[in-house]
């Protein structure tokens, strides 16, 4: 049986664990019947022209994993940002762990999916915010019609969250193949401020595919801070879609890390409802072997007098494939739009590839935008500068390619966010950077 047919299938079995009488029910149909129209993403349409997901949908996943293995602090402590203090949001097989999670209720709401959805104490909420940015695409659609689990943030107006909020997706391979679809919310409210640290982590051999969608809104003159730590198994594969709605005033930024993982794709998409809107979209891609990853990015500039800044840093060694396809629509009303897209990628082998697509659609005649694109090798110059300096080619082409992506780097507003993602592209470089930050 295809996957589609099984997850068709599959669907009576799931509305029985749900309230099917509810509005949110309803959504879930209309999805299911929106994904079995859509299927799976091919080659054939223009926005996964260079990503397939043919080999990964051959596998015989369990849609509804439920047979989880013990999970200890110690078996999962690494990948964790201990050195700050922070609210965690733990799912281990796509379930809530309560005792590796710190939640709260106190002034603000750090819980979960599963809880808002059914009670009655969040139905206005949800009936403002659920299902209301993200677009239903294929892959989004099919999360929104199993939309069960997931973390659910609220923080009111004028309150700042003084811990970071981790929210951690294990998996831990009970079955053959495992297939998992959490669903975020995030409402940051007038004036407000969070700092989000994201992940999804296999801790098994066998394959997982993740298909995840986040829908985040922000509310006038809030901020909002989202650090995607992307360093999976090579059994593992993801599809990150998420979705930001921005009012005037605020401030939205996505720092994407993507090392590890067999194919990678995310989707990132920023809606500027509003004035002096300022959206920040940077990220960094060194993979190997036979990696894919695929950034696919759009900022829609709906009104006028708001900023857009995109800044992405791609290296790839032997096999591996990566896709940025960035997007920019400057409406008619947004004058004094300004735009800013880069994408520069560093080809360490021959046999690696990348294929870069900035685009600008522009229908205002007062802003300033502008896109660039650069594909290359390391400096040959500079590597033998080093080298006369005493220092070793692999250590010095380490410390051109951190150089490389330190840009990215240098706008991290959390310290030990920035040391952690220096230790992994040190590690992926497979050099001593030797300096702290």
């Amino acid at each position: 049986m295809e996957l589609k047919d099984k997850i068709l299938s599959s669907y009576v079995a799931f509305e029985n664990e749900v309230d099917m009488n509810s509005d949110v029910h309803e959504i879930r149909s209309k999805a299911l019947e929106n994904f079995e129209k859509l299927g799976f993403p091919t080659k054939k349409l223009e926005a996964w022209k260079y990503t397939s997901l043919n080999t990964i949908l051959k596998k015989d996943y369990s849609i509804f994993p439920d047979r989880q293995k013990a999970i200890e602090l110690a078996d999962v402590k690494e990948y964790f940002i201990h050195d700050i203090d922070a609210y965690k949001v733990v799912f281990i097989d796509g379930k809530y762990s309560s005792f590796l999670s710190q939640t709260t209720h106190d002034h603000y709401d750090v819980c979960l999916m599963s809880s808002a959805l059914s009670s009655p104490k969040y139905k206005s909420v949800i009936d403002t915010y659920f299902n209301k940015v993200a677009k239903q695409d294929n892959l989004t659609a099919l999360n929104t019609a199993f939309a069960k689990e997931g973390a659910y943030i609220h923080i009111p107006k004028n309150t700042e969250v003084k811990k970071p909020i981790q929210i951690i997706n294990f998996t831990t391979g009970s079955e053959v193949a495992t297939m998992v679809q959490p669903r975020n919310l995030i409402i940051v409210e007038e004036n407000a401020h969070v700092q989000i640290i994201e992940r999804h982590q296999s801790l098994t051999s066998n394959a997982v595919l993740t298909n995840a969608v986040t829908e985040i809104f922000a509310a006038k003159s809030a901020t909002v801070d989202v650090y995607k730590i992307q360093n999976d198994d090579l059994n593992a594969s993801l599809v990150d879609n998420t979705y930001i709605d921005q009012k005037s005033n605020s401030v939205a930024s996505v720092h994407t890390f993507s090392f590890g993982g067999n194919i990678t794709r995310n989707n990132l998409n920023f809606y500027q409802n509003g004035e002096h809107i300022d959206s920040i979209l940077k990220g960094v891609t060194i993979i190997e072997g036979k990696q894919h990853v695929d950034h696919h990015t759009l900022v829609h500039h709906i009104e006028p007098n708001c900023e857009s800044h995109q800044d992405y840093k791609g290296i790839y060694d032997e096999r591996s494939t990566g896709v940025f396809n960035g997007k920019v629509i400057v409406n008619k009303e947004a004058q004094k739009t300004n735009a800013y897209q880069q994408n520069n990628n560093v080809l360490v082998s021959d046999k690696a590839t990348i294929n870069a697509k900035p685009q600008l659609e522009i229908f205002a005649d007062d802003v300033k935008c502008s896109h660039g694109c650069t594909i290359g090798q390391l400096d040959d110059d500079a590597l033998f500068y080093m080298q006369q300096r005493g220092i070793p080619q692999k250590e010095g082409r380490g410390l051109l390619m951190f150089a490389f992506a330190n840009t990215v780097l240098e706008s991290v507003k959390i310290p030990e966010v920035k040391s952690r993602i220096t230790k992994l592209i040190a590690q992926k470089l497979g050099v001593n950077i030797g300096f702290e930050l």
